[in-house]
């Protein structure tokens, strides 16, 4: 069937349908007759063509064109009815194909959570459902059943009211704690005050209409606070309630597979809630005073029988003192770390199994938050005791930033009720706290601990190191520790790890110290700067500039303090300049005080109570704990040394005896020999510390020792002058013997040797040394001046301090040396620098200026910046350098290099300074034998690099006169 196409109609064939099919175009006389009656026949009929695929194809893809171009045309309702006559003309197979677009392009608003969200957010949905709520769920589908009969939502419910399962479920028993739910509350065995006081055998005497009377009042108002009470407990828990756990026991217990028994009372909560209420009894409400006297009258319920006529009316379960013991023992260790102690993280790791660690920050934690923190973490139970490991020294705790406890704020409130928070109500009554924190080392501290313990009637325990450094404390004896009992550390941590940890921070404070000297170059400008912003806000705040001006005396006090500040060699003048005019215009006796306070020894640093006045029994006691940690110390001193000599001595001479050598004869003697007689010499001291300790008494005396001592301190004078040789050859024999290098990594850094390295364990003999100049320190302090042992303390610290001094240069004559070849090394093209006896003085960065007229008159002339300089002070030469700075794509941190000019030595070398004018500031002339310069220093150091010039340049002709 074919349809006629007219040019009137509406359907008719126009010529631009021709010219697609390409009827009308060139060589179109070469189609003949037959074939554009087939292209018609098939292109413009009404039908779709079944014959011809292709062209089906094409006129199916048009007609989709030309419809969507008119659908595109159409209004909505023109829309709506053209979509609605289509789906009425689709069989059933396209609407389900409709419906299924439809339902993955449209979300559906109406669909049951359960099957799209993941079971554990729909279980955690249900636990905020009570009991009532979650039975009428079940009854929605089987799924909702299922979901609704967990036991992870029954439990807490259970273990809320004090109902434990009996027995253990099985891994594929479902909905055992919902049943037993049902069981519990249908049959709550009734007991009456009177019942349970038969039962238990305790007899009730008859009481008057009165007593009842008061009885039954008492019993309102204990129920009116426990409810308000554990209304404000549960409010509190909701606001941090983990899924389908009810905030009131951790379910860490039952996940192990303990199951409390059936006999603990519903009334648990109710007796705590009235233990919190006894325990607060200071802290009340002005609404709750009219119950203060009748609630002081009650008793917390025990645990093992029930006293007649004291327990409210309501169903009750006993509890065996077997669970009650059982339930003692789950009490765990709590232990607060603060996030401001250096590796936090290794401390957090060491905490044992069983300790619950709390870290907190230490910039953005308050008083409140914190306490809201360990209340989580108890989640409900009191601690058998809690330790405290934050920063601090011997004078108070550095709890939170800007929260130092110490005697001058514990009369804060919020610090009192800080304390009483957490030892009333997160602590058992026989608990105690352990601080972290030597307190026990100062007077100071002893207050702090004594005003804490008043306050809270809790047993501090605190370290009473103060000759260990970076947290070593933490192993040294503790106060108030007992005897038998182990110490505080040992419950909270795992010794090993602990230990890692303490040679951790010591290697940070090592590193430290270097940094802080690479750095402090950088930061010098940037402390010029502020101090001097500081200084002068500080006086202009004070006075006004019309003020200065006017006053005289002010003017001639800064004449002065300008005129000694030129007479005298100080590095900050701004310093020396406010501590100057503080001097001298002291308004009162604080102030005088809080100036003069400017020497740093280790006497000041530590507590004055002999001075003070203390009781003579208080400071025997003292003088005996600083001889007892002075035995603690020197016997972990020894012990580092007896690792070297059984961990690495040992077996290497055990090696060369069995001819299998690790190393030779000369190298274990060249390495070893030294330490060895160190090691003899400190058991001997050792024995003698020992022997006086079992002998002590008021009188005896340590100096006497000290003073044998430090005569035989010549062994550790050969190992320090060894002590460059003995690294050298570890690193050689290291290095070119593999059998030693296997050595090594088979011993170095494990627990044996304490974490440490033999290059580390070498180190020990010099820390030691400051060590008992410490401790000499500390039993002088608490030494009367009428005790004999006082002369003989003061001569054995002059001894020690002297052989420090004596080590300090030696690690200052090794320092220089390491400090030429790196700055022989930076100097591009510089000559060899290291010379016995050269040191490095300063270092000076300078701008090269060249005078346009000499024959100008020196305050007009003009001068332009040649090169950019850096010159090199020794002790005897001066090497000038050329500084070029340049920067790398990306980065902030400039590169500098510096390339050699000259080298100039001090007794040749002229300096003239140059006085500053209208067109050139902070300039100096160098002449020497071959060369001339003008610089200028960048900044206001011109006076103190004059200074050490000039004096580096006196001593190198005094040298030079005296080997002539």
């Amino acid at each position: 069937m074919t349809t006629t196409y007219s040019i009137h109609t509406p359907h008719s064939v126009k010529q631009w349908h021709l010219e697609s099919l390409g009827l009308l175009a060139e060589g179109r006389e070469s189609l003949n007759q037959n074939q554009t009656a087939e292209i018609l026949k098939t292109r413009f009929s009404t039908w779709t063509p079944i014959e011809n695929k292709s062209l089906n194809n094409q006129l199916f893809q048009e007609r989709v064109r030309l419809i969507s171009h008119w659908f595109d045309l159409w209004t909505d309702k023109q829309r709506k009815q053209f979509l609605h006559g289509i789906l009425i003309k689709c069989n059933r197979s396209q609407m389900k194909f409709a419906e299924r677009w439809f339902i993955e392009n449209i979300p559906v608003t109406k669909v049951d959570f359960t099957t799209v969200l993941p079971r554990f957010i729909s279980l955690y949905i249900f636990s905020f459902l009570n009991a009532k709520d979650l039975c009428a769920s079940a009854q929605v589908n089987w799924h909702w059943k299922f979901l609704t009969e967990q036991d992870c939502l029954w439990m807490p419910k259970c273990i809320t009211f004090g109902w434990f399962l009996p027995y253990l479920p099985e891994k594929n028993e479902y909905s055992a704690w919902k049943q037993y739910y049902i069981a519990c509350a249908t049959d709550l065995g009734y007991l009456t005050p009177r019942e349970v006081a038969e039962s238990h055998g305790t007899l009730i005497e008859p009481k008057m209409k009165n007593e009842d009377q008061e009885e039954s009042l008492h019993e309102k108002c204990l129920q009116k606070i426990m409810r308000e009470r554990l209304a404000l407990h549960k409010k509190e828990l909701f606001k941090a309630r983990p899924p389908w756990i009810s905030g009131t026991r951790s379910s860490g217990f039952y996940r192990s597979g303990f199951q409390p028994n059936l006999s603990q009372t519903i009334h648990d909560q109710a007796r705590s809630a009235t233990a919190l209420f006894l325990m607060k009894k200071r802290m009340l409400s002005p609404s709750e005073k009219l119950f203060k006297q009748i609630s002081e009258e009650a008793k917390p319920l025990p645990r093992v029988g029930l006293e007649a006529g004291k327990l409210p009316k309501r169903h009750c379960w006993t509890v065996s003192r077997r669970d009650a013991n059982r339930m003692h023992a789950l009490q765990p260790h709590l232990v607060l770390i603060s996030s401001h102690i250096p590796a936090y993280e290794m401390v957090v790791d060491s905490v044992k199994p069983g300790v619950v660690p709390v870290v907190y920050d230490h910039s953005g934690t308050t008083l409140e938050s914190l306490l809201y923190y360990v209340g989580k973490a108890l989640d409900g139970q009191t601690a058998k005791s809690i330790g405290i490991v934050s920063d601090g020294d011997s004078r108070g705790i550095n709890l939170l930033q800007g929260c130092r406890i110490s005697t001058k704020n514990l009369c804060k409130p919020e610090v009192r009720e800080f304390w009483e928070k957490l030892s009333c109500v997160m602590l058992e009554e026989d608990g105690c706290i352990d601080a972290f924190v030597p307190l026990a080392a100062s007077e100071a501290g002893m207050e702090v601990l004594s005003q804490l313990s008043h306050l809270t009637g809790m047993l501090f325990r605190t370290p009473t190191g103060i000759a260990t450094g970076s947290y070593q404390h933490i192993l040294s004896e503790w106060f108030g520790n007992q005897k038998d009992s182990p110490a505080p550390p040992s419950l909270y941590f795992t010794e090993v790890k602990l230990q890692l940890w303490l040679r951790f921070t010591e290697l940070l404070e090592d590193v430290l110290k270097a940094v802080r000297k690479k750095l402090r170059p950088y930061f010098c400008d940037l402390q010029k700067n502020m101090t001097g912003k500081i200084f002068g806000q500080i006086m202009f705040d004070a006075m006004s500039w019309s003020d200065v001006q006017d006053n005289q005396r002010i003017a001639q006090v800064l004449v002065e303090g300008l005129a000694e500040f030129s007479r005298g060699n100080y590095e900050n003048p701004y310093e020396f300049l406010s501590c100057f005019l503080m001097r001298k215009y002291k308004k009162n006796e604080e102030l005088r005080s809080q100036v003069s306070l400017t020497a740093s020894n280790p006497e000041a640093s530590l507590d004055v109570s002999v001075k003070s006045g203390k009781l003579y029994e208080e400071t025997v006691e003292k003088r005996k704990r600083f001889a007892r940690e002075l035995l603690l110390s020197e016997s972990n001193y020894l012990h580092m040394l007896e690792i070297v000599h059984d961990v690495y001595v040992k077996p290497l001479k055990a090696a060369l005896a069995s001819n299998r050598a690790i190393l030779s004869h000369i190298s274990v003697q060249t390495i070893f020999s030294d330490i060895l007689n160190i090691l003899q010499l400190n058991r001997w001291f050792l024995d003698e510390l020992t022997q006086r300790l079992n002998e002590w008494n008021p009188a005896q005396k340590l100096g006497d020792l000290f003073i044998q001592f430090g005569q035989q301190l010549q062994t550790y004078t050969n190992f320090f002058n060894n002590y460059a040789v003995i690294l050298k050859t570890i690193d050689k024999c290291r290095e070119t013997l593999p059998l030693f290098r296997a050595f090594l990594k088979r011993h170095d850094k494990t627990i044996i040797t304490t974490m440490r390295s033999l290059q580390e364990l070498l180190l020990c003999p010099s820390k030691r040394i400051e060590e008992y100049i410490m401790l000499l320190y500390a039993l002088k302090l608490h030494t009367a001046p009428e005790h004999t042992d006082r002369e003989e303390l003061t001569t054995a610290i002059k001894q020690m301090k002297q052989y420090k001094d004596y080590l300090d240069q030696l690690k200052l004559n090794v320092g220089r040396e390491d400090q030429i070849l790196t700055t022989q090394r930076l100097i591009q093209g510089s000559p060899q620098l290291l010379k016995a006896n050269r040191y490095l003085i300063r270092m000076q960065d300078v701008a090269q200026l060249n005078c346009l007229s000499e024959r100008i008159s020196m305050p007009f002339r003009l001068f332009e910046h040649i090169h950019d300089l850096s010159l090199f002070l020794f002790n005897d030469i001066l090497v000038i350098s050329r500084r070029k700075i340049s920067y790398k794509p990306f980065e902030r941190i400039s590169n500098v290099t510096y390339q050699f000019l000259a080298m100039v030595t001090l007794h040749q070398l002229l300096v003239e300074d140059i006085p500053d004018s209208k067109y050139i500031k902070n300039a100096f002339l160098l002449q020497g034998t071959r060369c001339q310069m003008i610089c200028s220093t960048e900044d206001d150091n011109k006076l103190i690099w004059l200074s050490a010039l000039h004096r580096a340049i006196s001593c190198s002709i005094e040298d030079n006169v005296k080997r002539s």
